[in-house]
């Protein structure tokens, strides 16, 4: 069965799992990508849900554009240059531009190979824990392609332009125990121990006060692109909110009573 399975915790956190594992999880099928905008579209307005956890069903992550499809240039590889321009605005592209509006942490788990747009997705999320037997391919080149996802931008800005331009340029894919030494992944597991890592995680970051947690997300996104002065004055409007809310009192009365102790 194809599409995405949807598990909610009662701690907050919710695991949205990649679910076509014959054909490894493909990122260019309406019956996957479109049920993966919609999850992210209720967690971007779903004030209970404070942590979100990515994975793939089976041994890979997502293996990314269906090859078949590119071959026989049906589906979203299908029609004019125009067409498929228009596809990928309403499909793939999607992606990173909900993603960076949920308020939420959004944590990767990669529990194998991560190759194209799936290693983009991967990308795209906050933080990445990976298999042992995960990899990541930004493999575009070698099949005459380019991220069509923005892929790109997301990989300059992990990595650094003259290592992201060598891994892309190269159509390298880069190993779970490189991708550890760059900087790319959290930490390494064992495939058994990957989701209970990345759960505990979590469950960790779910704990803490929902609107500091929220608009630290917004700020750190908010570093990436603004002038100081503009993330100052922001960080102020969002310090004096966090001031009044109740989260805050909770936790400076158990700080000061901890320390009286």
């Amino acid at each position: 069965m194809s599409g995405i399975l949807i598990e909610r915790h009662g701690d907050g956190v919710v695991v949205l799992t990649l679910n076509d594992p014959d054909r490894r999880n493909p990122m260019s099928d309406p019956a996957m990508i479109n049920p993966l905008l919609e999850a992210l579209r209720g967690i971007e307005h779903d004030p209970d849900t404070r942590v979100v956890v990515l994975t793939g069903a089976g041994t890979c992550f997502s293996a990314g554009g269906n090859l078949h499809e590119m071959k026989a240039r049906s589906g979203m590889f299908g029609g004019s240059a125009d067409q498929i321009a228009q596809a990928y605005h309403t499909s793939v592209q999607q992606l990173p531009l909900v993603l960076s509006r949920i308020d939420v942490p959004v944590i990767a788990a990669v529990n194998g190979p991560a190759y194209g747009a799936g290693c983009d997705l991967s990308l795209m999320c906050d933080m990445r824990l990976a298999s042992t037997t995960a990899r990541f391919g930004e493999v575009f080149v070698d099949l005459g392609l380019v991220s069509g996802d923005g892929g790109g931008w997301f990989l300059v800005r992990h990595l650094g332009y003259q290592r992201a331009a060598e891994i892309s340029f190269r159509a390298r894919p880069v190993s779970a125990e490189e991708a550890l030494e760059l900087g790319l992944v959290l930490s390494l597991h064992e495939p058994g121990a990957l989701m209970d890592a990345a759960l505990d995680m979590a469950r960790e970051i779910a704990a803490k006060p929902a609107p500091a947690l929220r608009m630290t997300k917004r700020l750190l996104r908010m570093a990436e692109r603004s002038h100081l002065q503009d993330y100052l004055s922001a960080v102020a409007a969002m310090q004096a909110v966090a001031h009044g809310t109740p989260e805050h009192a909770e936790r400076v009365s158990a700080a000061v009573a901890a320390r009286a102790r």
